[in-house]
């Protein structure tokens, strides 16, 4: 595994010499309990999108969106967030921008909050023609928010920014119990403590097993849109070469 190539220390004519599949990182600055940071959703989004990055040559890591849909942590101190439709507004706005030198975008989605705003920013993308993918993660059997699951992989992230003195036990009702009251009265609602699931178990070793789960998914996303692109380059030269 190389240094995944980073766009914003990139220069133009780097990023002009060769068509590159992009990945945009997008998470949250949201509070995760008592013993976790607000950026770790970021943190998340930004490690899995370098480490797949990291395996391709032709795929190149965005500076992270940091600001997401959060409105269901408000109250909770630290907590910001743009909303739905200004995330959607944003994602639409930025793929808009991108020239012929990205051969795709891929949104690297590290927040449950933005997923419908990102359906609908990637639904009008694709009708206007523009090759964006959607990437969120999907942990079989993972807690909610702040739990085991985020705990062990900033665990295997950086250690340092999780307070283990702090880690206790939230609300372990499985989400779709605690849907009504959590769309009525956000978080707030239903976790004094601002955690959903139980950290107190979380490990650096069970980190990296998720983390390595979460890249492996996004892996077969890129690897796939590669494949596409290096088929449609092919059908290309072949017809250019085709005889009149």
């Amino acid at each position: 595994m190389t240094r995944p190539r980073r766009l914003a220390t990139s220069t133009s004519p780097e990023i002009a010499a060769r068509p590159t599949v992009l990945l945009v990182p997008l998470g949250s600055t949201e509070q995760h309990g008592p013993h976790l940071p607000l950026n770790t959703d970021t943190r998340i989004a930004v490690a899995v999108a370098e480490r797949v990055a990291a395996r391709h040559e032709d795929v190149c890591v965005a500076p992270a969106l940091a600001f997401g849909a959060s409105g269901e942590h408000a109250g909770f101190a630290g907590t910001l967030s743009i909303g739905q439709d200004a995330l959607e507004l944003v994602v639409l706005e930025l793929v808009r921008s991108a020239g012929p030198e990205w051969q795709g975008i891929v949104l690297v989605n590290g927040h449950g909050g933005n997923v419908e705003a990102l359906a609908r920013a990637a639904a009008t993308l694709r009708h206007e023609g523009r090759p964006v993918t959607v990437w969120s993660p999907c942990l079989e059997g993972g807690d909610t928010h702040a739990g085991h699951t985020e705990t062990s992989m900033l665990l295997a992230l950086d250690p340092t920014c999780v307070h283990l003195e702090l880690v206790e036990v939230g609300n372990t009702q499985p989400l779709a119990e605690l849907l009504p009251a959590l769309r009525t009265g956000g978080l707030a609602e239903v976790t004094p403590n601002g955690i959903l699931g139980d950290p107190t178990s979380a490990t650096a070793d069970d980190g990296e097993r998720l983390l390595a789960d979460l890249m492996a998914t996004l892996d077969a996303a890129v690897a796939e849109l590669l494949d596409q692109n290096d088929a449609a380059v092919e059908s290309a030269a072949s017809a250019a070469g085709a005889p009149g």
